[in-house]
């Protein structure tokens, strides 16, 4: 990272914490699809942002600059940094009372950051990069193609840290603009930005996906390609950690449920792709804010599984918030699991109807999963023992084993609860997202022995 960027300030400052940043590195293209997302969102909110933005260079703002009108129209104050190339101050956007143009000097580490910064009363959002070094792409040099510059950052939802990437950015703007920076801190000062709600999340992830879905559609490298399916997941995994967080009293819900998963997966001696849908399945689980929020650009597409898979043994009504998972070939498999989530083993569930070994395993086992650790945290404040406490939880899904689960998952989660009775300590995990390219493994597509249950399951 390039000295004095607020790239590398912010990354100085969360190096020794409980929490350090995880970057991850971006293609051009990523990048643009996720600002116009998020750009575009402010323009369906009335709450009025700061926002905060580094283009590089005048000419990339120039290029953005009819966009940012509209955006000014819907925000309290954007600030703009790039080098001054000709025409960046010139252009009619420039001259409207809320938009303020930042010149940085030409050696300034900011001349080679990309920042979106977005405060808003009812959510945050950034994205903040730095370009790649020629030295950091290595013996290919330089990329041929605009479109695979590189970038290395981050792009997030979390309050805490987009506020503090604005203070660090309007500190940076004070050197040159003493009198905007603290009209910007002002403004700052006036937004109590709270976590995002659930209806605004699902909306603004929906148009990530979609903007990036969009991005794919034309001929790009396969590297590209696989850059946009990362964070099209990075997308709904920073959606389920939000609304973890926004659960005060069962924040660790996600990770909890992933390790009960994983730890039921090996007592079956599932296989690893399998262990690996349950454990993306268990940090999805919580999708709720998505059962309203349809494709932004597909509104009411696939309303049904023959559609687009003849094939498909299970066919339902599909739930409208997974469908938009189900846009993501790789998310298919996992869109399927959390639906059916809800189905009971007697047959009265939702949303299909499914009973017994109809029901898809993972979507059983997600379910049992679910349950026991909501009760355990339900229990966990009571005046009874941690031992007390799961072995309530157990009782509670041992009396709806045969109705509403599956009765050998219960004596599965009934060995587990015996380990954690005698000390058993489940790791949980809490996923890099800007680097999450693990759930992408290629055995999804082309495990030999599994293939076949693999695509009923896909689609």
């Amino acid at each position: 990272m390039l000295e004095g960027s607020i790239l590398q300030k912010l990354e100085i400052a969360h190096r020794h914490s409980s929490r350090p940043i995880h970057f991850g590195v971006y293609y051009k293209n990523t990048l643009v699809s996720l600002c116009h997302a998020l750009e575009d969102h402010i323009l369906t909110d009335d709450g009025a942002p700061l926002v905060i933005t580094a283009f590089q260079q005048g000419k990339w703002y120039l290029q953005e600059a009819n966009r940012y009108a509209d955006i000014a129209k819907r925000s309290r104050e954007i600030a703009i940094m790039a080098s001054a190339d000709t025409g960046f101050a010139e252009h009619t956007t420039s001259q409207l009372p809320n938009v303020h143009l930042v010149p940085i000097e030409a050696g300034d580490p900011v001349e080679q950051e990309w920042h979106l910064i977005i405060l808003s009363p009812k959510y945050t959002a950034m994205v903040i990069c730095q370009e790649l070094s020629e030295a950091d792409y290595g013996i290919g040099g330089l990329p041929a193609s605009d479109l695979e510059r590189k970038f290395y950052g981050l792009w997030t939802f979390e309050p805490e840290l987009v506020r503090e990437t604005a203070e660090l950015a309007i500190a940076h703007i004070e050197k040159y603009n003493p009198e905007l920076a603290s009209k910007l801190t002002a403004h700052k000062q006036a937004i109590q930005a709270g976590i995002i709600s659930p209806k605004d999340l699902g909306l603004v992830v929906s148009r990530v996906v979609d903007y990036l879905q969009n991005g794919q559609e034309n001929s790009i490298p396969v590297a590209l390609d696989r850059n946009l399916v990362s964070n099209e997941i990075q997308a709904f995994l920073r959606m389920a950690q939000l609304m973890d967080l926004a659960d005060i009293n069962n924040p660790m819900a996600a990770a909890e449920v992933v390790a009960i998963c994983e730890t039921m997966g090996q007592l079956l001696d599932l296989p690893a792709w399998q262990i690996k849908r349950l454990r993306l399945a268990g940090l999805l689980h919580r999708i709720d804010p998505l059962q309203k929020a349809e494709s932004v650009f597909t509104p009411g597409a696939s309303t049904s599984y023959e559609e687009e898979a003849p094939s498909c043994p299970l066919t339902c009504p599909l739930v409208p918030g997974v469908q938009v998972l189900r846009t993501m070939p790789r998310l298919r498999a996992i869109a399927q699991i959390i639906t059916h989530q809800t189905e009971w083993w007697n047959g009265t569930g939702e949303p299909a109807g499914l009973a017994g070994d109809e029901i898809p395993l993972e979507s059983r086992i997600l379910a049992l999963a679910a349950d026991f650790q909501w009760r355990v945290c339900q229990q966990q404040y009571s005046e009874q023992s941690g031992q007390d406490i799961f072995a309530q939880a157990l009782d509670y899904c041992r009396k709806q084993q045969s109705t509403r689960f599956d009765p050998k998952l219960v004596d599965t989660l009934t060995l587990l609860v015996m380990g954690l009775q005698q000390g058993l300590d489940l790791p949980l995990m809490t996923p890099k997202v800007s680097s999450s390219m693990w759930l992408l493994d290629s055995r999804w597509d082309s495990h030999s022995k599994s293939s076949q249950e693999i695509d009923s399951y896909s689609k």
